[in-house]
């Protein structure tokens, strides 16, 4: 930092030492023109003089008074005006330049308070020195010395204007700036919340879904062990291809999670409604009736879409597999109808004692499915069935509008 910057520095962190060095300034600026003699004898262009006592005493409280300036801006501006109007009414020709010190002042109210109050005080200051200099002062209304005073003092307003328009604009950019900055922390977080619900729900779908199956035919196998070991190798064998299919999508889920060049992420596909008779069979070699009626030939789903409609049908299936009871039926429609793909998932089973969705889990599969079925714009409807059973209903939209394109 140069000598110049620290300087700078120091005056800005002490307001009071630079305005007292500015007082000083402007001090020493008054005392020297009041010893030049703008008219000077037998044609000089100027002369030197000696100002009268009463100057010498106007012009130093002017500079006190302007070490008050920041502090009281209009009382400061108010007692440097009467001191020079005093000046103009009182003293001979030519005057002391007492005036600088109201041209100061004035700067300051102009940068320091608002433009209305500016204007108003500006145009008051303006008209009573001008008018004092030039009705009651020696020379003509017209002399140089008497619009000298209205041009000053017209420009000691009209930059402290400018300054604190400048001031309004720099500091308008750093709050932009600020809350530029804030709203991109706050994004970041929204994604980062947004990100990890995404990934809850497919560990939820993968391990709650699987995880059922397995207890299902590790149950079977436990019963049948000793009278039927042949439908216990084949429940077990159910077991171990259940397992492998959890860890294949926990893997890809994962997967999702690592950068994009790591050579080790997987490549496999999202599950979609390309997977849905597999889908099905796992449910049926696990013991549940599953009815699949597919009316969406033709139909191209975007991959989050596509992925949210196996999901929910995998959530539908996992929650009457667990609570619709051993001899209870499940028929999955799909249908497209207009611009939407309609999904549903009917069971005539009777509920247990825990809801769909609630029970195992931590109560998040029908939460779930309503926040993938919310993220693509769609709806999703769910209850009891009149005369027993549980319907799920998810209407999606085929070309979806998002708030996260791909959920993982």
């Amino acid at each position: 930092m140069s000598t110049l910057d620290r300087a700078r520095c120091e005056l800005k962190a002490h307001p009071s030492a630079l305005d007292t060095a500015l007082a000083a300034g402007v001090l020493v600026c008054m005392l020297a023109g009041s010893f030049v003699d703008p008219h000077g004898e037998r044609g000089v262009s100027w002369s030197i003089r000696t100002p009268d006592p009463l100057s010498l005493v106007l012009m130093t409280l002017g500079a006190i008074a302007l070490i008050f300036r920041r502090r009281a801006p209009i009382r400061v501006l108010a007692v440097t005006s009467a001191l020079s109007l005093t000046e103009c009414l009182t003293a001979g020709d030519p005057r002391a330049p007492v005036v600088m010190s109201a041209v100061i002042a004035l700067f300051t109210v102009a940068a320091t308070t608002d433009r209305s109050t500016t204007l108003r005080l500006g145009v008051l200051t303006v008209t009573v020195l001008t008018g004092a200099a030039m009705l009651a002062g020696p020379l003509p209304w017209y002399a140089q010395e008497n619009l000298a005073v209205f041009a000053w003092t017209g420009i000691g307003a009209t930059a402290g204007d400018a300054v604190r328009s400048r001031r309004a604009v720099v500091q308008a950019i750093r709050d932009r700036a600020e809350r530029a900055e804030r709203t991109r922390e706050e994004e970041a977080r929204r994604r980062v919340a947004e990100e990890r619900l995404r990934i809850a729900r497919d560990l939820h779908d993968v391990v709650a879904h699987h995880i059922a199956l397995v207890n299902v035919q590790a149950g079977v196998a436990a019963h049948v062990m000793d009278k039927r070991p042949d439908q216990a190798k084949e429940a077990l064998a159910h077991v171990r291809e259940a397992s492998r299919s959890a860890l294949n999508e926990l893997r890809a889920t994962v997967g999702l999670l690592r950068q994009s060049g790591d050579p080790e992420a997987p490549t496999e596909p999202a599950p979609g409604l390309g997977r849905l008779d597999e889908l099905a069979d796992t449910f049926r070699n696990a013991g549940l009736k599953v009815e699949v009626a597919r009316a969406d030939q033709g139909t191209t789903l975007p991959a989050a879409v596509d992925l949210a409609a196996y999901r929910v049908i995998q959530e539908a299936l996992t929650n009457v597999r667990k609570h619709a009871g051993p001899e209870a039926k499940a028929e999955v429609s799909v249908v497209r109808v207009g611009p939407n793909v309609e999904i549903t998932v009917l069971d005539d089973g009777t509920l247990s004692d825990a809801p769909p969705g609630e029970s195992g889990g931590g109560g998040h599969g029908l939460l779930g499915m309503r926040e993938r079925v919310s993220a693509l714009r769609g709806t999703l409807t769910t209850g009891p069935r009149y005369g027993g059973g549980f319907r799920v209903h998810a209407i999606l939209p085929v070309k979806t509008t998002s708030k996260a394109e791909t959920p993982l």
